[in-house]
């Protein structure tokens, strides 16, 4: 594997990681309800991280089988994917000492696009 694809992806990761931390103290501070018994930044952090590694290793796995059509096909690939996995915070039970529990796909949906908006935007500089 490339070494600039896994650096794409780790940084992808933290940007995505540092949107999420971001994100997530924007929505206490709007909403005042506090999720980090559920999602706490550390989570949050090694979610993107991993996120970010996978996509990289999934990018490269579409650019040596589908060589030039490789990158329409990933980016396809993960913008699917992210929608897909919309429904992971939506159907999240949580615990009965959360209160307003209503609001946590608020918080945690939008997070699941932040690894492929953070991807997309960094896809550029590491073109050659």
């Amino acid at each position: 594997m490339s070494r600039r694809i896994l650096l794409q992806g780790a940084v992808a990761g933290i940007l995505a990681a540092a949107a999420a931390v971001i994100y997530n103290r924007i929505y206490f501070f709007a909403t005042q309800v506090d999720f980090s018994g559920v999602l706490n930044w550390v989570a949050l952090i090694g979610l993107n991280l991993v996120a970010g590694l996978v996509a990289a290793i999934v990018y490269w796995f579409f650019k040596k089988w589908l060589k030039e059509k490789g990158e329409v096909a990933f980016n396809f690939f993960l913008s699917i994917s992210c929608f897909a996995c919309v429904i992971i915070p939506i159907s999240i039970t949580l615990p009965l000492t959360i209160p307003y529990p209503e609001l946590f796909p608020g918080l945690a949906v939008p997070m699941v696009f932040f690894p492929a908006m953070a991807w997309f935007t960094i896809n550029p500089l590491f073109k050659k």
